[in-house]
């Protein structure tokens, strides 16, 4: 039975992506059919033509109904059918649906849908962003059942990204409230405890909880998440070194696990049936499921911080073979995971223990290079080298005269008393945005700029767009367009003219210090204050603050004081 929820999926334009096409007699009759008739034939049916037939006359019945909630319905309906490429169009036209409607529920809903295509992305950060802006809105409606489900997503966030003590917390409340309203979510929310106990070393409290979910899966007859207990189960038999009783149990799991096309789950299941096997000295049996492991990696760019010891043993079997060619093939693949795993599990980089180290690495892998390309691969290496350090070289000195130069032009500017904002004439045709769109957009920059939004910490084009009530991508084109920068560089040049404003007018401020400048500003840090002034003004703070007391203290000889700049 289909049942509306408030998470939904829209499209900025409906024009966007399903061309509006009359409607034939054939979709006029579907059209009479209920929403749950249309649902659960889109949900069932293998036939991808009758699907594309039903999803269009749900969407276009809710249209035509003026049905907003079913509208949202209908372009959810879209996007769990449609391309991965499509999804992220889905998702941010929900958004622009849903915050016109008003309605805070539908709003944060569309803001977790958002969430969800960055979760299948593992772009765990993004993610997070929509998770917490989705609770914002969902925090002031009585809608229970999507806040405990955005806390229950913010708690993956926080498991992945290491934060185990404070997802417990999320998963726990999240099992409170679903025990009494929803079978899945709360044997789904008993799993993920158990995993968090299981990453903290806590293997007796993680068995305990998966002893549990089957228990209470029995009880609701719900056994949909029997083989993730079980999965969990077989890693815990592994870290009790268990091993044969590990690998029987994740040699009937993982398979099914396949079938789901989890490959997240796969990949630590196959890691840990190598584990098991490398435990009971059986080598051969141990690297099959380690190469599995690494095929994945390639083709899904999953792995978890974990599973990159199985690297490390692929490379010391190797070498004990004299295979160096294959040795060096996992030793680029281990300096490769360990660049993804530094930025998607920024928390964790530090904690992983590594048996060896990225320098380590990289003599190994020089090593075997020399080896296998003798003197000629060495010559390669050190000729691009010296290049390299030549083309710095160049750079250094390039970028020095263009700080001077920008330096000395600004200091020019402030004496001259130029303006610093410089507003260009706008060109709307270019950027294939309805000029409506680009000209309103404009104000609320020009309004951003003069109500001095930028000083805000922390301030993202996803949060921009956001008090917009706009487009992420159309707000970035308009920004990149008229203002000639990204929109980090936009908003830390704002920040920094704002600085210079009051160096220039009220001498006080050349008096404070890094830290309190940098929080006037809103700068997150002493460090990106200083870089992103830098940037701006090809000079220190200290340095620029010297040369206007300069200025001011020999007035008519400003040219002299900018000389010796």
């Amino acid at each position: 039975m289909y049942v509306p929820t408030y998470v939904a999926v829209c499209v900025f334009s409906f024009f966007a992506v399903l061309p509006q096409q009359r409607t034939k007699k054939g979709s006029d009759t579907i059209m009479h059919k209920s929403y749950d008739v249309l649902f659960d034939t889109i949900r069932t049916t293998k036939d991808p033509t009758r699907e594309q037939r039903y999803l269009k006359a749900f969407l276009l019945k809710a249209q035509q109904e003026n049905n907003v909630e079913e509208i949202v319905n209908g372009y959810k309906n879209y996007l769990h059918h449609s391309e991965e490429r499509l999804r992220h169009t889905y998702a941010d036209s929900m958004i622009h649906v849903a915050r016109k409607s008003g309605d805070s529920a539908l709003i944060g809903s569309a803001y977790l849908t958002k969430g969800f295509v960055y979760y299948g992305e593992k772009d765990h950060t993004s993610a997070l962003d929509h998770y917490i802006m989705a609770y914002d809105y969902l925090k002031h409606t009585d809608d229970a059942y999507q806040k405990h489900k955005v806390q229950y997503m913010i708690g993956h966030i926080k498991y992945y990204l290491g934060y185990y003590e404070e997802a417990i917390r999320l998963f726990q409340d999240c099992i409170a409230y679903y025990q009494d309203h929803n079978t899945r979510p709360y044997l789904n929310s008993l799993h993920s405890l158990g995993l968090c106990y299981n990453r903290m070393g806590n293997y007796g409290l993680s068995s305990e909880t998966n002893a549990r979910g089957l228990e209470e899966a029995d009880r609701s007859g719900n056994h949909s998440m029997d083989v993730y207990f079980r999965h969990s189960e077989g890693v815990n038999h592994y870290f009790r070194e268990n091993y044969k009783l590990a690998i029987e149990t994740l040699e009937e799991v993982v398979p099914q696990i396949a079938d789901k096309g989890d490959f997240g789950n796969e990949s630590v299941g196959y890691f840990y049936l190598g584990r098991s096997y490398w435990a009971l000295k059986q080598p051969d049996r141990a690297i099959p499921y380690f190469k599995k492991v690494d095929k994945i990696f390639n083709e899904r760019d999953y792995l978890r911080p974990d599973l990159r010891e199985g690297y490390e043993l692929l490379i010391d079997h190797y070498e004990e073979l004299g295979n160096n060619e294959t040795q060096l093939y996992y030793i680029k693949q281990l300096l490769k995971a360990d660049k993804s795993l530094a930025k998607t599990y920024r928390y964790l980089s530090g904690q992983i223990h590594r048996e060896y180290t990225e320098r380590e690495l990289l003599q190994k892998e020089s090593k075997i290079e020399e080896l296998l390309a003798e003197n000629e691969a060495s010559d390669l290496r050190w000729g691009f080298a010296t290049g390299l350090l030549v083309i710095a070289a160049f750079v250094l000195v390039y970028r020095r005269r263009m700080d001077k130069r920008k330096f000395k032009k600004l200091m020019q500017e402030i004496k001259d008393g130029v303006p610093r904002a410089k507003v260009e004439e706008a060109k709307p045709e270019a950027l294939e945005i309805n000029p409506v769109v680009a000209e309103d957009l404009l104000k609320q920059l020009q309004k951003f700029e003069e109500g001095r939004g930028f000083l805000k910490e922390d301030l993202n084009l996803v949060k921009l767009a956001a008090s917009f009530n706009a487009n992420n991508k159309y707000l970035s084109k308009i920004i990149t367009h008229y203002k000639g920068k990204g929109i980090v560089e936009y908003i830390n040049d704002l920040k920094i003219d704002y600085i210079i404003e009051l160096f220039t007018h009220q001498r006080i401020y050349r008096k404070y210090n890094y830290n309190s400048l940098a929080k006037e500003a809103g700068f997150s840090s002493v460090q990106r204050f200083v870089r992103a002034f830098k940037h701006r003004t090809g000079s220190s703070p200290a340095n620029f603050c010297r040369v206007l007391d300069e200025q001011e203290a020999y007035q008519e000889g400003g040219s002299e004081a900018l000389s010796n700049a």
